[in-house]
């Protein structure tokens, strides 16, 4: 008799837990801080570009002929 999960189809009987270095490498905070700071860089880009957009609608709707 099979002594793991039924119904999951894993044939091991159980999951294996990650193995994380200490010595550093790419799940390291140093790694994690430089993402965080890139993805708030691209975020906040990206949203003054939008603002941008919106701004010369507005614009280009204010001196639009009527």
């Amino acid at each position: 008799m099979e002594t793991g999960v039924s119904g999951t189809g894993a044939d091991s009987g159980g999951a294996v837990p990650e193995q994380v270095s200490e010595g550093g490498g790419g799940g390291s905070e140093g790694w994690k801080e430089r993402g965080v700071a890139l993805r708030v860089f691209v975020y906040v880009f990206a949203t003054h570009l939008f603002a941008g957009f919106v701004w010369i609608l507005f614009y280009v709707g204010e001196h639009a002929k009527k």
